[in-house]
């Protein structure tokens, strides 16, 4: 929000105030001359009251009054039957109003406001001082005009001082008051200047100060919602460039089959011309390719699968006996590698999960060991129950992982040793696959190693939410 902005909002606001400050006053400017007007009529009265009560034997006495007070007007009228006859007395030239009064006076006091053609305002008093005469007395109330004049220029310019005070100094203080969330729009109009692209965190925050209670937890809301968008830039870069190692990871290892394929179809063509003694090692180079290939591409499914485990479910549960799965793949890994010392120690341990998968997990951790391990290294298998787990541990007594690696090994195509050849290294993928399959049982999986003994430990739920 430019200051431009901010000060027509600040003007904006300010006019509303002074807009509310305006109805209110007028309703308190009336009522307070409306109560002037009413006090000085009443207070008029009640000289007028008091001056006819002392002309009254003046009246009784002469027939007239004698005196009054400057400026005011004395009609003494007798009355005979429903007619008032002027008498005596100090008599304007309009005195038609002055008759009437006398008329509405014959039986109780009677007060009126009249106007008489060349004096004015008049504030009119009729009494009956003897049973045939009517005093009727006329005031001026231009003294009373004035003074409510007075007051409602004094109300009137009180207002407008009060305004423009209220106008400038409620635009200053709307201004200061509203910088903060000046600050703010500035901050989210900066966002527009950046490319969120591939940046992974936002370089704008609102560090502003002030504004009050409101302010701050809208300030801090912003600044949470700017954390909420760096970290969803940062997992999205993460995401990326997983998947782009992913690609170049897979397009790499496909390669390598590929073209041994292509060159072991070429030896074979040659052969089956040339050295037909040889065909048969050429064809069975080309199968070992193929088959190799194929669990790769099966690896990468599974993974697939696994990682859209939402739409497309890849386990088939059913009740499952842990310990006969365990018992399972160490007899299979007993025929393969004789060499390797294999213990087990298994409880019964029923749960529901795919026992294929299960099997698949064992069987590729054992793979690890055996690939990865001397010859003679011995393997330990465990199965052990909680009241809501199963928890399966393999050990091995090789040299171990180094610790640099452990948070590594589980990532798609790692290889703790990247220089190691085909021939005793895999393609990196048996323990993402591992770890994939363990996640989508709803366990977990974790790793220990120091040299000498190095654990997998897997936890798998009874049942799966």
């Amino acid at each position: 929000m430019t200051s431009g902005r901010q000060l027509r909002l600040g003007t904006r606001l300010a006019l509303g105030l002074g807009a509310l400050a305006l109805a209110v006053f007028a309703i308190v400017g009336t009522v307070m001359v409306t109560s002037m007007r009413t006090y000085l009529d009443h207070r008029l009265d009640e000289q007028m009251r008091l001056t006819q009560l002392t002309a009254s034997d003046d009246v009784r006495s002469y027939g007239q009054v004698t005196k009054s007070p400057q400026g005011w007007y004395s009609v003494v009228y007798s009355l005979s039957g429903d007619q008032v006859t002027k008498r005596a007395g100090e008599i304007p030239h309009d005195i038609q109003e002055l008759d009437a009064v006398a008329l509405k006076s014959r039986n109780e006091d009677y007060y009126e406001t009249v106007y008489l053609r060349g004096d004015g305002k008049f504030r009119a008093r009729g009494c009956l001082v003897a049973p045939d005469l009517v005093l009727v007395s006329a005031a001026p109330v231009g003294d009373a005009d004035s003074t409510v004049t007075q007051l409602i220029t004094v109300e009137v310019i009180a207002f407008l001082a009060a305004l423009i005070t209220l106008v400038v100094g409620g635009q200053a203080v709307l201004r200061r008051g509203l910088r903060p969330l000046s600050d703010i729009a500035d901050t989210a109009h900066h966002i527009t200047s950046h490319d969120l692209t591939d940046s992974a965190r936002l370089p704008v925050r609102d560090d502003s100060r002030g504004g009050g209670v409101e302010i701050t937890e809208l300030r801090t809301a912003f600044n949470t919602m700017l954390e909420h968008i760096d970290s969803s830039l940062a997992a999205r870069a993460m995401a990326e460039q997983r998947l782009r190692r992913f690609i170049a990871d897979a397009s790499h290892e496909l390669r390598t089959p590929l073209t041994s394929l292509r060159g072991y179809a070429d030896l074979f063509r040659y052969a089956a011309a040339n050295e037909p003694a040889e065909r048969e090692r050429h064809l069975e180079k080309l199968r070992s390719e193929a088959a190799r290939m194929s669990v790769l591409l099966d690896d990468l499914l599974l993974l697939a699968r696994l990682d859209s485990a939402e739409s497309e479910p890849p386990l088939r549960l059913e009740e499952v006996d842990m310990a006969v799965v365990v018992e399972a793949a160490a007899d299979a890994f007993r025929t393969a590698h004789p060499g390797n010392p294999v213990t087990v120690d298994a409880d019964t341990a029923l749960l529901r999960a795919d026992p294929t998968r299960l099997r698949q997990v064992l069987d590729n951790l054992l793979t690890n060991i055996a690939v990865h391990t001397p010859a003679g290294t011995s393997v330990v298998l465990a199965v052990s129950n909680s009241a809501s787990e199963v928890i399966v541990r393999v050990t091995d007594s090789g040299l171990g992982i180094p610790r640099e690696d452990q948070t590594k090994i589980f990532d798609r195509f790692y290889r703790v040793d990247d220089s190691r050849t085909r021939q005793r290294g895999g393609s990196g993928l048996g323990l993402a696959v591992v770890q994939s399959l363990v996640h989508a049982h709803g366990g977990s999986i974790e790793l220990t190693s120091v040299p000498g003994n190095t654990t997998f430990t897997i936890r798998l739920p009874r049942r799966i939410l």
